[in-house]
């Protein structure tokens, strides 16, 4: 039996050629995010608010705490208990951000760890992927949603 010496920290990234204000932006506004992530949101992200997201193709919501923001550098969220992701922006020339996503705090016995760490770096991979392609291309490429078709629900 594998035992876990310490408990994964997922990190993503990628650089996104458009300037960091509109990076940012497009965590922290659904109007923006809803076309590349979940489908509904609540509202904005604001420090010190609790918003919920929706992924209305699988029944599926959470409910997001915003522990902190900083325009244009970082948000940091957490969506379960001791589960926090955070988002940092880096700046690179006029018209390219690097954007680091990491999540940790996953809990449960070492396969339920694997399995969620191994999901959230699947899953935050294609996020970055979807903005990616739809702020500079202005391709919406239905990732979330294709990912699992068998899994929608019926309306």
């Amino acid at each position: 039996m594998a035992i876990l010496n310490q408990v994964p920290i997922v990190k993503v990234e990628m650089l996104i050629r458009k300037p960091v204000n509109e990076v940012f932006e497009a965590f922290i506004d659904p109007a923006i995010t809803t076309k590349f992530w979940f489908t509904k949101s609540s509202g904005k992200l604001e420090t010190g608010k609790r918003v919920q997201w929706e992924w209305e193709m699988y029944g599926a919501s959470a409910d997001v705490d915003v522990k902190d923001i900083v325009p244009n550098k970082r948000i940091l969220i957490e969506w379960s208990p001791n589960n926090t992701v955070e988002w940092i922006f880096a700046p690179r020339a006029d018209n390219e951000t690097f954007v680091t996503i990491t999540n940790s705090g996953f809990e449960g016995d070492g396969d339920d760890i694997v399995n969620q760490a191994l999901d959230s770096t699947g899953g935050f991979t294609m996020v970055l992927c979807g903005l990616k392609a739809f702020l500079e291309h202005d391709i919406v490429l239905n990732l979330v949603s294709d990912k699992a078709p068998d899994a929608h629900v019926k309306r």
